[in-house]
């Protein structure tokens, strides 16, 4: 009961905005409900005059929820069929990964963007949009202002390879009667799973393939998201480094902190849920049993999305939107650029 004072109107307001906004990424798939619900957010707070008795729910959602978005992902991940497309794959997810992750540190230093805001667009484009962005957040501290903005750029360079990867992959001669070239492609250079189904489905349209281009690419997009785990982990271990040499005003340094304080469980919870998944569908079980839970998990991201834009100053992201919005474009291009260049090492087009 106490729970619900303290946060119902928050969770509420949260609510209202994320069912339609969910409805309308079902109709606008290329843009997603987890965006429309960002910007609606970041629309309503401006109209709300005193915003101190939605704050708590705003946060609750913001934070809490984004981390059980990120657990239900995992199982949406059937192990078995990752390793096997893993094989492939791997190598190009590899070095788009480390590709993205590089440059988002050399953007940093070059463009002097916040660390944080730097380290969410570089995991946000190197592995799965909103989904790493959800799960990197918590570990290190993000800000709201820092995930929305992250997720802006990540959304609008995501609208632009859902339109023109399929164009692309014309121009740079992919297979027509097979869809395992673009859908490689589709999968380890398209940040976000919306965009990615958008690619890949529009490439299976222009050439009669029914869906073996979108089968491809949504199994590969699986294998990044495993990235999560390491990079979140790497992510808590620096983080707590850093916090174990909190400087005193004394000028001594001391140990302050524990790993254990920011290490990110819910990720472990997530491997949990994964392998569930795989045992449960070794042992017959249909797919489709784990569907409303994959399905829940993507309300949740949409939710946390409408919670976090409520909490962000659009003002401010405008003003302060330039370098992450180039930060973001070098990032897109070198993982465009890595993943073409490495299928064609690996004669795969």
């Amino acid at each position: 009961m106490n729970f619900m004072r303290k946060n119902g109107l928050g969770i509420l307001l949260s609510l209202a905005i994320a069912i339609p906004s969910w409805f309308l990424g079902k109709v606008f798939p290329i843009i997603g409900g987890a965006v429309i619900a960002i910007l609606a957010g970041m629309i309503i707070t401006l109209l709300i005059r005193d915003k101190s008795r939605f704050d708590s729910g705003i946060k609750f959602i913001s934070k809490k929820v984004l981390q059980w978005a990120v657990i239900l992902l995992g199982f949406g991940l059937n192990l078995n069929v990752v390793v096997t497309t893993g094989k492939q794959s791997l190598p190009i997810i590899l070095c788009t990964i480390s590709t993205s992750l590089i440059i988002a540190y050399v953007m940093h230093k070059v463009l002097h963007t916040p660390s944080k805001t730097s380290t969410l667009i570089g995991v946000g484009s190197s592995i799965c949009g909103g989904s790493a962005i959800a799960a990197t957040a918590p570990v290190i501290g993000a800000d709201d202002d820092e995930v929305a903005q992250s997720i802006s750029v990540i959304f609008f360079f995501n609208v632009l390879a859902a339109i023109f990867f399929p164009m692309l992959g014309q121009v740079m001669g992919f297979s027509t009667s097979s869809g395992e070239a673009f859908g490689i492609f589709a999968g380890t250079a398209v940040n976000d799973t919306s965009s990615v189904t958008a690619a890949a489905s529009t490439w299976d349209s222009m050439w009669g393939l029914g869906s073996a281009t979108l089968d491809k690419a949504v199994t590969v997009k699986l294998t990044r998201t495993l990235a999560i785990i390491p990079i979140t982990l790497v992510l808590a271990f620096i983080e707590s480094r850093k916090a174990k040499m909190a400087i005193h005003t004394d000028g001594t340094s001391k140990s302050v902190f524990h790993l254990k304080d920011i290490f990110p469980f819910f990720i472990l919870y997530f491997i949990a849920a994964s392998v569930i998944t795989t045992v449960a569908l070794n042992f017959g079980i249909p797919a489709s049993s784990f569907m409303p839970m994959k399905e829940l998990s993507k309300f949740f991201i949409v939710l946390a999305m409408a919670a976090i834009g409520l909490n962000s100053n659009i003002v401010k992201l405008i003003k302060t939107g330039g370098k992450p919005l180039l930060m973001g474009l070098c990032c897109w291009i070198g993982i465009t650029g890595v993943s073409l260049l490495m299928q064609h090492v690996m004669h795969l087009w």
